[in-house]
């Protein structure tokens, strides 16, 4: 019997060794700030619940300009408005996020486009990230 269970045990330890650790892919501040395509995903998220009204605008303040706050704060209000207008709630869009297509114009700029896609239509959203001091941040947002 002893020799049965630690047997087992060092099959399941062969097992663990041969499948590759899963882990989580990093949204930390400082994630965000080093790699633009992770960012580029993150904020195309954070743009659609904000025009859903499911987030508030300062959740991304640190990584977008004040014409970009401007330009989404806009977009937000009209939103707003035409929920009200039709008795909607405001509430967390069903999204499916793709990979971020950049383009490197020069070491402190990117350009960007993200599909978003919802269970109704899909969207892209262009992004154009310029270095700033140590971290991306959002210089232009259009939702087409």
């Amino acid at each position: 019997m002893i020799g049965t269970a630690a047997r087992r045990r060092d099959d399941d330890d062969d097992d663990r060794a041969a499948r590759p650790e899963l882990t989580l892919v990093p949204t930390t501040p400082a994630a965000l700030d080093g790699d633009p395509g992770l960012l580029c995903a993150s904020l195309a998220l954070c743009v659609v619940e904000i025009i859903a009204g499911a987030r508030s605008l300062d959740h991304v303040a640190r990584w977008i300009t004040d014409g970009v706050a401007v330009h989404l704060t806009r977009r937000a209000v009209i939103a707003a408005r035409a929920r009200s207008a039709t008795g909607e709630r405001a509430m967390r869009p069903r999204v499916r996020i793709g990979l971020p297509h950049l383009c490197r114009i020069d070491d402190a700029t990117v350009e960007a486009v993200v599909v978003v896609h919802e269970p109704a239509r899909s969207r892209a959203i262009a992004m154009r990230l310029e270095r700033h001091r140590a971290r991306w941040r959002a210089s232009a947002i259009t939702v087409l």
